[in-house]
């Protein structure tokens, strides 16, 4: 690697070529930068990942009792699954995604928190799609187990209700899907979801079609590229106590 740019792996997908950098900015000292671009487009960085473990604190938070079963829907960077791991009462954590590529970065530990995963035996990787499994109930998210409930669904895969990563996930944001993935929560478990704009009306709208608590909780964090602060949005959704 130069000291300043590395591109770490490239690879096509069903979605675009997808990409792994790092990189170094001087202002910023000797720290490494990890990045993820899908074609020209950045989907993350190791810079900005208050939000995505806020989905896991404030998701986590709204769960009541122990040996919890959890699905984090999205891999990324790994922030969102590793805040879940710090969490006593997980018992298991199945984290799907649909790009190999992505697993496999953290399997072969090309970025840093692909270890700490690794290492945790709670932690399960499963190669799938989100929204297809979420709304196949009868099978569900563990391919071991068909049909197992969960406690909480941490989802971060689109960057908001209304900009997709793929247009096909649009399909997801509708009364009849949300309430097919919600079969697979227990009563009283949780669904959170990451969004970069501030909360939407509307798609809390939506979501009380569902569930019949729904907050949204604004995270500020700050943004050293342009000396402010940003914010994005976590959904919480809580499910009745007793069953449907």
């Amino acid at each position: 690697m130069s000291l300043m740019f590395e591109e770490i792996d490239s690879q096509e997908s069903p979605i675009g070529e997808i990409s792994l950098r790092r990189r170094r900015i001087p202002a910023f000292g000797e720290r490494d930068i990890y990045e993820v671009k899908l074609g020209d487009e950045f989907l993350m960085s190791s810079m900005f990942y208050a939000a995505e473990e806020a989905l896991s604190t404030l998701g986590l938070a709204a769960v009541q009792g122990g040996d919890l079963r959890v699905v984090v829907g999205g891999l990324g960077l790994g922030y969102t699954a590793v805040k879940a791991l710090e969490d006593a009462r997980i018992a298991e954590l199945l984290v799907v995604e649909a790009l190999d590529t992505v697993i496999g970065w953290h399997r072969d530990e090309l970025v840093p928190l692909g270890r700490v995963l690794n290492a945790d035996a709670r932690n399960r990787y499963v190669l799938g799609s989100f929204f297809e499994l979420a709304t196949s109930p009868e099978t569900g998210f563990d391919p071991d187990c068909d049909g197992q409930r969960f406690d909480a669904i941490l989802l971060d895969i689109d960057h908001s209700p209304t900009e997709y990563l793929n247009s096909a996930n649009a399909s997801f944001y509708t009364t009849e899907n949300l309430a097919l993935m919600a079969q697979q929560l227990r009563p009283g478990g949780v669904f959170a979801m990451w969004s970069q704009n501030l909360p939407d009306a509307e798609f809390e709208a939506l979501l009380k079609t569902v569930f019949p608590s729904v907050a949204s909780h604004v995270v500020a964090f700050y943004n050293p590229f342009q000396n402010n602060e940003a914010t994005n949005s976590v959904y919480v959704c809580v499910t009745a106590e007793q069953g449907c």
